[in-house]
C-alpha cells in the first residue's frame, strides 16, 4: 500500500512542477489527460476564463467500447481532435499530468496530432 501512495506522491509533485510552466489561453489552451485503471478522460481547458472547451472520456456512450490500451488511446485523440477542429481550434497546449509520455498518454497525443491538432 504504501508503494502504491508512494507513486501517487510522485505524479502529483510532477504534475505541481509541470502546471507551473503551462497554462491554457482561448488561443492555445491546455489539453490535459487523465487515467485511470478502467477508463481515459481528455479536456481541453481555457484556464484565463476558467472554462472546459471540450472533453472525452471512455465513459460517453458512443465511446463506451473503449479499453484502456494504445489503441484504442489513439481513438480517444483522434476524437478529440475531431472536437477541437469543429470548434476551429487547432494548437494547444499538451498537459501530460504528471504521467510519463509513453504508452496510454503518448497515443492520446498522436491521435490528437492525426485529427490536426498541432502542439
Amino acid at each position: 500500500m504504501n508503494r502504491i501512495l508512494d507513486k501517487q506522491r510522485k505524479r502529483e509533485k510532477r504534475k505541481v512542477r509541470i502546471r507551473k510552466h503551462i497554462s491554457g489561453t482561448a488561443a492555445r489552451p491546455r489539453m490535459t489527460v487523465f487515467r485511470s485503471n478502467c477508463h481515459m478522460y481528455v479536456q481541453v481547458i481555457d484556464d484565463v476564463a476558467g472554462t472546459t472547451l471540450v472533453s472525452a472520456s471512455s465513459l460517453e456512450p458512443e465511446l463506451r467500447d473503449l479499453k484502456n490500451s494504445v489503441e484504442d488511446g489513439l481513438k480517444l485523440g483522434e476524437v478529440v481532435g475531431k472536437r477541437l477542429i469543429e470548434k476551429s481550434i487547432d494548437t494547444v497546449i499538451f498537459d501530460r499530468n504528471g504521467y510519463l509520455f509513453h504508452g496510454i498518454v503518448k497515443s492520446i497525443a498522436d491521435g490528437a496530432r492525426k485529427a490536426g491538432v498541432k502542439f
